[in-house]
């Protein structure tokens, strides 16, 4: 136990040795160091020895992907009680013994027989012993060493992704983080620079920089508008052993968009807009549009119209399609052609949402000049007055005239205008028109007592366009004249007995006689009453008229 633990210390001190001293000149000479005698000391693959029966090791460490032409020397085994007759037999077991590593049973020198990869297996933990060649009786107790594959740089750096996309909004300050990348290299880290990364940028500048040691992209200029370019690609490359020559590297491309700000007002794209709406035009029609431009997007692109002045102010409005982004004017109000010909608009686009980093770039609004000309329409005939009473005394002859209605073409054409009866209003046909004048005359006599009023109804129609017509009523009312006598108005009886001295019938009323006219009031009542010739001179009756449509008899 006492060896076994000497043989372990041994095996430690060499190790540290071996890499303070002699690592840098194995590899230089390519894995294949030289081996010295077994009392040698101070030089590469120097012999550790012990006072009494040992083991003695003179390499732990193999270099990965060697490729020479023979098995790699990984080191000697070596017992102080061999003399060298060959009686002692080396044996070597645990990982990779008699696959990887063989060894010779003679002189215990032990070779790595295949190309070993650092990055699959670090180290190797084997067994060493001497026994006796022709009895295998154990000479030394066997003892455990590593075999520890060194590192070479045969990894390059890879990135985590192959593209990387970011984002960093327009006329961001120099210096702003956009994304940072990383890339690994699976050589060891805690060996030489095979693994010390420096991140650079290959294409991309003089827009974006890269921190060599964190790989955090930044913006390089200042004021990148996103309108002028709006997307960059830049290539990051990384390089192992510290960025120096002879390592290798690996590359990632970024994708980097410029974000919108609001930094741009809208504009109007020409000072005047020409516009035209017809009179014949009825409110909420839409008379054209305006569009003030905005080279931002989403909502820092949205813009509003609104009228601002102009004598059209009463007469239209304007409201915003926001999915074109156009102003629609539309007519408020009728207009007239023969009134008022053309209009102008002050309209003023404004941005929805300002950006207080950007106010200075304001005003964020521009106004432009909207000009409307009102073209004529062939509008209807207008009549002067929106209906016509008449009057006409019944019985006049045919021919009389009644009354006029005038219309006149509102339009500038002023065309000549014809008029004529509605005969559907008109069917006994009581009345004609003159087309030119409009004066309406009777077709013969009238009776008020059948109908004191005829209501009828006049069209007026242009002559070229008989289509272009309006139409008016006219109320006539039939006048009356006294063409009518009174009339009893029913049979009249009186009775009287034969006289009582105690009751004289002098003065009282026999009957109550009572007329009727049908003529007007001021043709008809009141009534005068008297007796009739035959009789007026009879002293036994009188009539007392009561001056109203009735009278009373009296027997005197």
């Amino acid at each position: 136990m006492k060896e076994n633990y000497c043989l372990q210390a041994a095996l430690v001190c060499l190790s540290m040795l071996y890499h303070s001293q002699a690592f840098a000149l194995e590899r230089r000479n390519h894995l294949r160091p030289s081996f010295h005698g077994h009392h040698e000391k101070g030089k590469e693959g120097q012999v550790l020895q012990r006072s009494k029966r040992g083991w003695v090791w003179n390499q732990f460490f193999v270099i990965e992907e060697y490729t020479g032409p023979d098995p790699v020397l990984v080191g000697r085994l070596h017992s102080d009680i061999d003399s060298g007759d060959g009686n002692i037999k080396y044996i070597l077991s645990g990982e990779g013994a008699g696959t990887i590593f063989v060894i010779d049973d003679k002189s215990g020198n032990i070779h790595a027989t295949k190309t070993l990869d650092r990055e699959e297996r670090a180290q190797y933990t084997l067994m060493a012993q001497a026994v006796d060649r022709d009895t295998n009786r154990p000479l030394e107790p066997p003892s455990e060493f590593i075999v520890k594959v060194q590192d070479i740089n045969d990894n390059p750096p890879e990135f985590l992704h192959e593209t990387y996309h970011a984002n960093v909004p327009e006329r961001s300050n120099v210096g702003t983080s956009v994304i940072q990348v990383t890339a690994s290299d699976a050589d060891d880290p805690t060996y030489g620079n095979s693994a010390k990364l420096v991140y650079s940028i290959l294409e991309g500048q003089p827009y974006f920089s890269v921190e060599a040691q964190t790989g955090i992209i930044r913006t390089a200029l200042p004021n990148m508008d996103r309108e002028a370019k709006e997307e960059y690609h830049v290539v990051i490359q990384a390089k192992d052993m510290g960025g120096h020559m002879g390592g290798l590297s690996g590359t990632t491309k970024v994708t980097i968009t410029l974000t919108d700000v609001n930094d741009n007002p809208p504009k109007f794209p020409q000072s005047v807009y020409q516009m035209s709406v017809s009179e014949a035009a009825v409110p909420g029609e839409e008379v054209g549009r305006v569009k003030a431009k905005d080279p931002d997007i989403g909502e820092n692109g949205l813009v509003t119209y609104n009228i601002v002045d102009g004598d059209g102010i009463e007469m239209f409005e304007i409201t915003t399609d926001y999915e074109t982004q156009e102003g629609v004017v539309k007519l408020k109000k009728p207009v007239d052609f023969e009134t008022k010909r053309a209009y102008s608009l002050k309209v003023e686009a404004a941005n929805v949402h300002i950006d207080p980093k950007f106010i200075s770039n304001g005003p964020f609004k521009d106004t432009v000049t909207v000009k409307i000309a009102v073209e004529d329409a062939d509008e209807p005939p207008m009549f002067l007055a929106p209906s016509y009473i008449h009057e006409v005394q019944e019985n006049a002859a045919a021919g009389t005239v009644v009354g006029r209605v005038h219309a006149k073409d509102p339009d500038a054409a002023n065309s000549p205008i014809r008029y004529s009866i509605d005969r559907h209003t008109d069917l006994d046909r009581f009345f004609t028109i003159n087309p030119e004048d409009g004066f309406i005359k009777t077709t013969k006599p009238l009776d008020r007592e059948e109908t004191a009023w005829l209501n009828i109804s006049v069209f007026a129609a242009e002559i070229h366009n008989r289509h272009q017509e309006a139409k008016v009523p006219v109320a006539i009312k039939i006048l009356d004249v006294n063409d009518n006598a009174p009339k009893l108005t029913a049979p009249h009886e009186g009775f009287i007995c034969e006289s009582d001295q105690t009751k004289p019938l002098s003065n009282q009323p026999i009957v109550t006689v009572s007329a009727d006219d049908q003529d007007d009031t001021a043709n008809g009542p009141r009534f005068i009453f008297s007796l009739p010739p035959e009789i007026i001179h009879n002293p036994n009756f009188t009539v007392r008229d009561n001056r109203d449509h009735e009278a009373w008899w009296f027997f005197n």
